[in-house]
């Protein structure tokens, strides 16, 4: 090791980017429609529900509606996970891992 401090303030550095880069998943949404628009579900960065909207329109279909509602979640979660994977990939750019480590 040729410089055991150094590499512990860059460690520590990195712990305090991806503590910032989780909190600002926290903070971000994603947006994901199914049916034309006629449900949204809104998704965090960190992969939790915020919201579910379902047009008066389809919500006599019985058969029709639990897929699109499905459709609309899987794609918002989708989005949050790419985005995720984007904002990690920028803070350990210069580390060479492996893709998909973190």
């Amino acid at each position: 090791m040729k410089n055991p401090m150094g590499m512990l303030k860059q460690v520590q550095q990195m712990q305090a980017k991806m503590a910032a880069v989780q909190a600002d998943l926290e903070a971000t949404t994603v947006e994901a429609t199914a049916g034309g628009g006629v449900v949204t579900a809104v998704v965090t960065g960190a992969q939790k529900m915020v919201s579910i909207t379902i047009s008066p329109e389809v919500l006599g279909d019985a058969e029709m509606l639990p897929d699109l509602v499905v459709a609309a979640v899987n794609e918002a979660l989708d989005k949050s996970r790419a985005l995720a994977a984007e904002k990690m990939q920028a803070v350990t750019a210069g580390l060479g891992l492996p893709p998909g480590l973190l």
